[in-house]
């Protein structure tokens, strides 16, 4: 039997914030778990190495993008820094269970903090769900206390051929039928594939970082290319 349509799923080009937000609701119970499963357990040390390119320490404050269920939020607390996580999905930051974690419900596009309110701001696989990619930028660079840093973790795409042609396959074809098997969101996933398709090269994005006005920007890749960690200063 063929999945019905679901009119609420988000466009991947267009990224409406309410579409996008009530999608992650649906898939917030078993988020955590099937990114996990999908990834054989790479997560874990995307985040330690996204803690570690933040340098952060007790003191500083840092926010962190897109957190979700706190799960990156709770692994840059160990850093002993003041973490806060900005998320515009109810039903996911509902899902933090028993991480004592500062979430707070917002927008990226609207930051509810002041002018060079953080000593860092970071985010993992989220800026490209947002419907203003340039705009997100920009604002994390005003919420940014000059000298501040921005670290982001995103999906890239591999630049040994073969690789990378396996990558897409996956991103493709296995990524919805793994999510769909493990009891998430079988429609999700495919919106969630499509976004990494689209998603730019890594030289492309940090040309990006650079037009929103950060300096020193730089990326290295994580798992083969599969993934970027993008780097800048304001």
């Amino acid at each position: 039997m063929s999945q019905e349509h679901n009119p609420e799923a988000p466009d991947a080009t267009v990224k409406e914030p309410r579409q996008v937000a009530a999608m992650f609701d649906r898939v917030a119970a078993g988020y955590d778990r099937t990114n996990t499963v999908m990834v054989a357990g790479q997560d874990r040390g995307w985040r330690r190495a996204t803690r570690a390119a933040l340098e952060l320490g007790p003191g500083q404050r840092c926010l962190d993008l897109g957190a979700g269920t706190g799960v990156s939020t709770a692994e840059l607390a160990k850093s002993g820094a003041d973490v806060v996580g900005v998320d515009m999905s109810l039903g996911m930051m509902a899902e933090h269970g028993d991480r004592d974690v500062n979430l707070v419900a917002a927008n990226a596009l609207n930051l509810p903090f002041g002018d060079g309110t953080f000593d860092a701001v970071t985010g993992s696989f989220f800026i490209r769900n947002v419907s203003d990619v340039d705009a997100c930028l920009v604002e994390a660079r005003r919420v940014l206390k000059p000298g501040g840093r921005l670290v982001l973790c995103e999906i890239t795409h591999p630049t040994w051929q073969p690789f990378r042609f396996a990558h897409g396959l996956f991103v493709k074809h296995f990524l919805p039928r793994v999510a769909g098997a493990v009891g998430s969101d079988k429609e999700a996933y495919t919106y969630l594939s499509e976004t990494i398709d689209e998603w730019p090269e890594a030289a492309d994005f940090a040309d990006q970082i650079v037009r929103a006005g950060f300096k020193q920007v730089a990326w290295r890749n994580l798992s083969g290319g599969a993934v970027a960690l993008h780097r800048g200063y304001k």
